[in-house]
């Protein structure tokens, strides 16, 4: 959000993990080539088109073709799981996503200040009603809007999130291919930023959520002061419970890791990134074989 696939910030962390890892080919992801179009593709657009606009881009990247690690920032986290779970050919090994709202928002992302245009045209439109049709098809911060005080409407109307993680009444309607394809995952690395204001609520970045107000009435009972908002987390979450998005098949294999950064919302720094991308950024592919991990180049990709 507010970013560009090749902003000078972009450009210098791209440059970081070659040298990290020498060798390396690294593709950013974009949806547009022009650099003032792509950073407004991050406020206004279908995100559904959106991700298939991405899947087709990089099953035409050759070097990707036998699979690659991807990191994901802020809402490109959520947009490369939607990868993952909808199309995953070339398919994804690691998948790192900082301060990323897998389970949505329940507050709109501030923008950076009162020129952040784009920003905050698609706030104040987005805040006239989230659950429109058309907020649904064009404004992407409504499109992962989760308000846990209305989830049957959230259930009902959300076009892209509510889908992506199964939230569906209607349980014939979930999509088990999502389920299989992000269980199919090496390792998911979800990083929450310990400071975190722009994420609402921050634990997001970890699958968790803010309670329905039925679970809300029920923690705060005999209590005697305003309460805190209660955090459902991840592993107490039905679509985890329940798995049905495979997140529980992956985690207890062991491939889920819950990672925290100090800072604000996406306040990179090394101490922060740098383990995590010589971990599990750069594996060597066997072009021979997806399967397997022998000799070859090393690749990784990058959304904004």
């Amino acid at each position: 959000m507010g970013d560009s696939y090749a902003s000078p910030g972009m450009l210098k962390l791209m440059d970081l993990i070659k040298e990290m890892h020498p060798g390396i080919f690294i593709h950013s992801v974009y949806q547009d080539e022009d650099l003032k179009e792509d950073e407004r593709a991050g406020f206004f657009g279908d995100v559904n088109e959106q991700v298939r606009f991405a899947a087709e881009q990089i099953a035409n990247v050759t070097e990707l073709k036998n699979g690659f690690d991807a990191i994901g920032f802020s809402q490109g986290g959520q947009f490369l799981r939607a990868y993952v779970e909808a199309y995953n050919s070339p398919p994804v090994h690691n998948l790192i996503t900082f301060g990323s709202q897998h389970m949505g928002v329940s507050d709109l992302p501030a923008c950076r200040g009162p020129w952040d245009l784009f920003c905050q045209l698609a706030r104040r439109a987005a805040r006239g009603g989230v659950y429109t049709d058309w907020a649904q098809r064009n404004l992407v911060q409504a499109q992962y809007f989760r308000d846990a005080d209305r989830l049957d409407v959230y259930r009902a109307r959300s076009r892209f999130l509510a889908p992506l993680n199964n939230e569906l009444e209607d349980a014939a309607l979930r999509n088990a291919t999502y389920a299989r394809n992000l269980a199919r995952l090496e390792t998911l690395v979800l990083v929450l930023f310990a400071a975190d204001k722009t994420v609402v609520p921050k634990e997001s970045a970890w699958f968790g959520s803010y309670a329905p107000p039925e679970e809300e009435e029920e923690a705060g009972k005999g209590a005697v002061w305003p309460q805190e908002k209660t955090i459902v987390p991840m592993r107490l979450q039905p679509l985890y419970r329940e798995d049905w998005i495979g997140l529980r098949q992956l985690d207890k294999r062991g491939g889920v890791v819950l990672e925290t950064c100090e800072g604000e919302h996406m306040q990179l720094t090394d101490d922060c990134w740098r383990p995590l991308v010589t971990r599990y950024v750069g594996g060597v592919i066997d072009g021979s074989d997806a399967s397997t991990r022998g000799f070859g180049g090393k690749e990784v990709l990058r959304v904004q």
